[in-house]
């Protein structure tokens, strides 16, 4: 169980100064350019692949195999049948080797090349995807949360690279809206779990869209796009660490007549241009809520758990 919201910044930032943690793609260390996903694409009869290389800090990787293609890209959504490997690299110029029962190959960061049937090579090419939904403009009569020279959160919050960072909250309150964000979470190589770039997209200051460097993992409602306590996505679409991702939201607010609910809030979210919640109902506030379950609009919140979570592009078309 999460502490409330207000608690989580002195208790989070203890736990993040365990770990390191990077915010500029230039400047990392020698295992970021070897995370990411890696591709082989259907021709003719040949079947997709994707691969996943996460890294885990020291030198250390696992690789996660997708049967078709990459979530999103023709995976077939069954995690059971997802494999694993874990590899290592001899120095710090070199590639990464796996050697295990299931991947055996090795990773430069430019390609993966996999042993094949008979001993023949499977060469997988790097792929750096974009959501389809970024850099997206606000259309006319949105209001522009953060970005263009607007800020409606806590100015304190907002850095002096022009990015707005984690716990801030929107001077203004909302019902019924749709909402664009763009985030981008810290490279945390040697952190694990909750611990990994956390943060999350507070709806009213009642709903948590979690955020979460969740890449590679299954997908869960605590990880990224989950709906914290509540649902977890349909597909794990979180790119690697430092990329710019986005959330598009439509979001119904619960109705109510006098203190009896009659309706419960409604959300669909995309997670870099991928539908992973449809029309889902939401039984009520989720963990850290900071307002109880009632008809008055609410506040946008992004939380703070201690680590370096960064937004821009953020604006709302009220319904």
């Amino acid at each position: 169980m999460k502490p409330a919201f207000f608690l989580l910044p002195l208790l989070a930032t203890t736990l993040a100064a365990q770990h390191a943690s990077y915010t500029d793609p230039a400047s990392t260390d020698a295992d970021f350019p070897i995370q990411g996903e890696y591709a082989l694409e259907a021709k003719g009869s040949q079947k997709g692949l994707g691969i996943r290389v996460i890294a885990l800090g020291d030198g250390k990787f696992e690789a996660v195999c997708y049967k078709r293609g990459l979530p999103g890209a023709g995976w077939e959504g069954k995690w059971a049948s997802v494999t694993h490997g874990e590899g290592s690299r001899e120095s710090a110029s070199g590639p990464v080797k796996f050697d295990g029962a299931d991947v055996k190959g090795e990773v430069d960061g430019k390609k993966f090349t996999l042993k094949g049937p008979a001993g023949k090579p499977v060469e997988l090419a790097r792929v750096d995807r974009q959501s389809p939904t970024l850099g997206m403009k606000p259309p006319k009569g949105a209001v522009v949360l953060f970005g263009e020279g607007a800020n409606l959160f806590d100015k304190s919050k907002a850095g002096a690279d022009g990015l707005l960072t984690q716990g801030a909250r929107t001077t203004e309150t909302f019902g019924d809206f749709s909402i664009h964000i763009e985030f981008r979470l810290p490279y945390m190589p040697s952190a694990r779990g909750q611990e990994r770039g956390n943060s999350g997209l507070y709806l009213q200051g009642r709903y948590e869209i979690q955020m979460l460097d969740s890449f590679g993992l299954e997908g869960k409602d605590n990880e990224c796009a989950g709906i914290y306590q509540t649902a977890q996505p349909s597909e794990n679409m979180c790119y690697p660490p430092l990329a710019w991702q986005t959330y598009d939201i439509d979001f119904t607010a619960a109705r109510f007549n006098k203190d009896e609910k009659k309706k419960k809030a409604t959300v669909t979210v995309r997670h870099n241009g991928v539908v992973v919640h449809k029309d889902l109902e939401l039984p009520g506030p989720t963990g850290g809520a900071v307002l109880p379950d009632n008809d008055q609009p609410g506040p946008i919140l992004l939380q703070d758990h201690g680590n370096p979570v960064r937004y821009r592009n953020i604006w709302v078309v009220k319904k």
